[in-house]
């Protein structure tokens, strides 16, 4: 009787993972075939599941599912998995430049409200405050990204949000960091 309870638990967990793998199968088919809808769709099928994913896949399937987020406009649920990238694979700078820019375009919206209001107006200090905030989260990714792979916009770009939160210190001490992270660079995610 214990030989074939154990059989049983062995043969369901080999089909859980062969039915996750054949999820995982059909969401880059999907991918492949530009069916972002349906790739979303199979890609939050798998989500309650990824915690049996080796490392490496599981952040191979959240890169990908992030820029099928990101491509579908759906920026909230693309940061959320390119931060979980972020943390498994920190050198990986193709996430880090995509989370960079999605922070940039929110904190943009934010500085585009910034000028229609007046410097004394009382609601300026705090939306200051809200776009310094996600500039700050911003540019640790986009200076990562531009240290692997250098860019004059991308590095025009940090230069002007250093500038846009008037701090000097981290824009004068920006070519020092840009040489640190330069170290350790990863430009493709590998599931293997």
């Amino acid at each position: 009787m214990l030989l074939f309870g154990l059989i049983f638990v062995s043969s369901k967990a080999q089909t859980t993972d062969s039915l996750l793998f054949n999820k995982l199968g059909d969401f880059d088919l999907a991918r492949f075939n530009n069916d972002q809808g349906e790739a979303i769709r199979i890609g939050e099928s798998i989500l309650p599941d990824t915690a049996k994913l080796t490392a490496k896949v599981r952040a191979s399937f959240f890169a990908r599912l992030a820029k099928l987020y990101e491509d579908s406009e759906q920026d909230t649920k693309a940061i959320i998995y390119y931060q979980k990238v972020v943390a498994a694979v920190p050198d990986y700078y193709v996430t880090q430049r995509a989370l960079g820019y999605l922070y940039d375009n929110a904190a943009e919206e934010i500085h585009l409200r910034l000028y229609q209001i007046k410097n004394d107006d009382p609601r300026y200090r705090s939306l200051f405050d809200g776009y310094k905030a996600i500039v700050l989260k911003a540019l640790p990714h986009l200076e990562k990204a531009q240290a692997c792979d250098p860019n004059d916009d991308a590095l025009d770009l940090i230069r002007t949000l250093y500038q846009n939160i008037h701090d000097e210190k981290g824009l004068n001490s920006l070519n020092s960091r840009l040489k640190n992270l330069s170290k350790n660079c990863i430009d493709i995610l590998s599931d293997n």
